[in-house]
């Protein structure tokens, strides 16, 4: 049975992360949300899982994957579960703790990012909060941003043998979600601060391969290739607005 994905269908958002996994793995799942309601997709399939009561554990929000009976919510935890299914993580229990650690963080990362247009309330438009915004923007580029490189980098850094290898990588010596992860991340920081990323990723060597090798993976360059990656754009989470960027 496929995998069934849920998220927006507009927006790369949170639910891209997980796509990539799905994605790199060659696995077989379905994209709920851009179906065709008539046949049972669409939004009102994933707006059944998320407000029936007849879902005795209903997701708080998307994205959330359901596989069979199960229902899983929260990207940090969708591929926690996943990855060992698909290969994208190391066997040790150490190196999965370690791996759902640093996802853990880039999802702390993430969030800070949407809370550079929305520092407010998310009900409220980006008009509506522009200063708090921009003094909440200023505060990430000198300070938020540069600590959370810093740290990637230093994960790179002390990951045995990547000193030596072409395209570094997060955790083990194969390509795991958390690499799959950190490239939409830096991918997406480019999108939504492209000046004040490219100054920080000039202190990070290791980042910065990790980003250009990842899309070198086959399955994962033809995804790229495709019409099913979707554009970022100032609906999703990764919004550039060039005063945040100043």
């Amino acid at each position: 049975m496929a995998y069934q994905l849920h998220y927006w269908p507009g927006i790369p958002g949170r639910g891209e992360f997980v796509r990539l996994a799905l994605e790199a793995a060659g696995a077989d799942y379905v994209d709920v949300c851009r179906g065709d309601a008539q046949q049972g997709l669409g939004l009102p399939a994933m707006l059944h899982v998320l407000q029936d009561a007849s879902v005795p554990r209903p997701p708080f929000a998307c994205p959330f994957l359901v596989d069979g009976r199960t229902v899983i919510g929260q990207t940090a935890a969708i591929l926690l579960y996943l990855a060992p299914r698909l290969g994208l993580v190391p066997q040790r229990e150490a190196d999965r703790l370690w791996a759902h650690q640093v996802q853990l963080t880039i999802a702390d990362l993430v969030q800070e990012v949407h809370e550079l247009h929305h520092p407010i309330a998310s009900s409220l438009y980006y008009e509506d909060q522009k200063a708090e915004a921009l003094r909440r923007a200023a505060d990430f580029r000198r300070e938020r941003l540069p600590k959370f490189v810093s740290w990637l980098e230093a994960v790179l850094q002390r990951n045995p043998g990547n000193d030596a290898r072409e395209v570094p990588r997060m955790v083990g010596a194969r390509l795991s979600y958390v690499d799959l992860s950190v490239f939409q991340l830096v991918d997406g920081l480019r999108y939504a601060l492209p000046k004040a990323s490219r100054r920080v990723l000039k202190k990070a060597p290791l980042l910065t391969a990790l980003h250009a090798g990842v899309p070198r993976q086959r399955r994962l360059a033809a995804y790229l290739a495709s019409g099913r990656r979707l554009p970022f754009n100032e609906e999703g989470i990764f919004r550039h607005y060039p005063e945040l960027d100043a």
